[in-house]
């Protein structure tokens, strides 16, 4: 896609908190039993992920959007040793689990719609990441993007 054709990084932002939203206040309560297990499972391994992400890389470089922050480092450490995108890798775990818990198809199709919506917004971050930082290329080459050993 050429750069005047892009989605605005603003739009993809607002597509991911509009998805994250409406999955979140559509679920339906209570859980059915039989999907506690799974959700509950999801759910702490998306808060323990995004907890140990916001707790190694420091508030400053953090930023919702794919821009890097005026001032960013490259996070090579933590999460970020296996994993490029660990905040994204959170939220996916987080909403999936809702989705677990409430798997009516439309919800499946607004997940995989999020997860094409936050795979463009790393992709675009990693081309500002490849130009600011020379090692990016090497750190990108031995670590995988979403999903140790699959992606």
């Amino acid at each position: 896609m050429t750069p005047t054709r892009r989605v605005p990084s603003p739009v993809l932002v607002a597509l991911q908190f509009a998805l994250v939203l409406a999955l979140v206040f559509a679920t339906r309560w209570p859980v059915p039993t039989r999907a506690w297990p799974a959700t509950l499972f999801l759910l702490a391994v998306a808060v323990v992920l995004g907890a140990w992400t916001l707790g190694y890389n420091r508030w400053g470089n953090f930023n919702i959007r794919p821009e890097l922050r005026r001032g960013a480092r490259l996070v090579t450490g933590g999460p970020y040793r296996h994993i490029r995108h660990p905040m994204y890798a959170s939220v996916l775990l987080g909403v999936g689990a809702l989705v677990v818990a409430d798997a009516r198809p439309w919800r499946i199709v607004l997940l995989v719609a999020l997860l094409v919506v936050l795979m463009l917004k790393a992709a675009r971050e990693e081309e500002y990441l490849r130009a600011a930082f020379p090692d990016y290329a090497a750190y990108a080459s031995r670590t995988w993007r979403l999903v140790p050993f699959v992606y």
